[in-house]
C-alpha cells in the first residue's frame, strides 16, 4: 500500500540521519529503552523503530495505549525512559515531577476520521449535515472513552444534538484500536485519529470534514527517572528528523508542532 511504498523509498534517506542522530548523545554501551506511547504513533514507531535498533545496537521495548491511560500509568509510579503523549499532558507531568519540561519534543500532529469496513459504501461526510445523517444512520459506532479522539467525539455528537442517539448505540472499548470493531463485525463504524484507523487493515478511512476536524499535537518527553535518557534523547532526536517526518506523513499524521 502507499504507506510502505513511501517508507521503503525514505529508507536510504534514513539511514544517514540516524547516524547523524545518534553519534553526539548515545553512550558507547548499547542499553534497553523503555516507551509509553499514545496509539495514535503506533504505526510510525513500528516502523521506524528497527531501524533505530539496528543503527544504534540498543534495544526499544514500547507499549502502545490512549496518552490518557499511558499518562495515567507514569503518575501511578511507573518510569519509563520517555513517552509520547500530547503536549499537555507531557507539560502535566513536568508540573508533577515526572518529566523534564526542557525535553518536550512535539513529533505530530493527526486528525480524526470514520472508518467502515472495506468493500461497505464509503460514508458521506462532506459537511456538518451530511456526518449528522450518517451517525443517526449507523447500526453502531465505535469510539475510546479515554482516547482523544473520543473526548473530541463526544464533544462533537454534543454541539451536532445527537448525543443520545449515538451513545444508546456505541461500542466503547477500554483502549486500543476501535476500526478493529469494525473488522470484526461489532460495529459498523468506527471513530477515532487517522493514522489509528489507517494502520488497520480491512477498512475504509474517511477524514472529518475541515470545519469539524480536530487536529491533536504528539509530543515526546523524557521522565525524571528514567534509566537511559541519553540514548532516549537520540532516539526521540531520530524521530525529529526530516527522513523520519516524510514517514510520520506517509502514516497519516503531519509533522511537527
Amino acid at each position: 500500500n502507499y504507506i510502505t511504498k513511501e517508507y521503503h523509498m525514505n529508507l536510504r534517506a534514513i539511514r544517514p540521519l540516524v547516524a547523524l542522530a545518534l553519534s553526539a548523545s548515545v553512550s558507547a554501551h548499547a542499553t534497553e529503552i523503555k516507551v509509553l506511547s499514545t496509539q495514535a504513533m503506533r504505526s510510525v514507531m513500528e516502523q521506524m523503530i528497527p531501524e533505530f535498533e539496528r543503527a544504534s545496537g540498543h534495544r526499544v521495548t514500547i507499549e502502545f495505549n490512549t496518552a490518557n491511560l499511558m499518562a495515567n500509568r507514569i503518575k501511578s509510579g511507573e518510569t519509563p525512559d520517555f513517552a509520547i503523549l500530547t503536549p499537555q499532558l507531557v507539560d502535566e507531568l513536568a508540573k508533577l515531577g515526572k518529566m523534564t519540561a526542557a525535553s518536550k519534543v512535539t513529533l505530530a500532529r493527526a486528525g480524526v476520521g470514520i472508518a467502515v469496513r472495506a468493500g461497505a459504501p464509503r460514508p458521506d461526510i462532506g459537511n456538518a449535515d451530511a456526518l449528522k445523517r450518517v451517525l443517526l444512520n449507523a447500526k453502531s459506532i465505535a469510539y475510546t472513552s479515554t482516547g482523544q479522539s473520543g473526548a473530541y467525539f463526544a464533544g462533537l455528537i454534543a454541539r451536532l444534538g445527537i448525543a443520545d442517539e449515538v451513545k444508546a448505540k456505541a461500542k466503547i472499548p477500554v483502549g486500543g484500536s476501535t476500526g478493529e470493531l469494525v473488522v470484526k463485525n461489532e460495529a459498523e463504524m468506527a471513530v477515532q485519529q487517522l493514522p489509528e484507523l489507517l494502520a488497520t487493515p480491512g477498512l475504509d478511512v474517511v477524514p472529518l470534514p475541515p470545519e469539524l476536524q480536530n487536529m491533536t499535537a504528539f509530543a515526546a518527553g523524557v521522565c525524571v527517572d528514567a534509566k537511559q535518557p541519553a540514548a532516549a534523547k537520540a532516539l526521540i532526536d531520530f524521530l525529529s528528523t526530516p527522513a523520519a517526518a516524510r514517514v510520520i506523513k506517509a502514516k497519516g499524521l503531519e509533522p511537527g508542532a
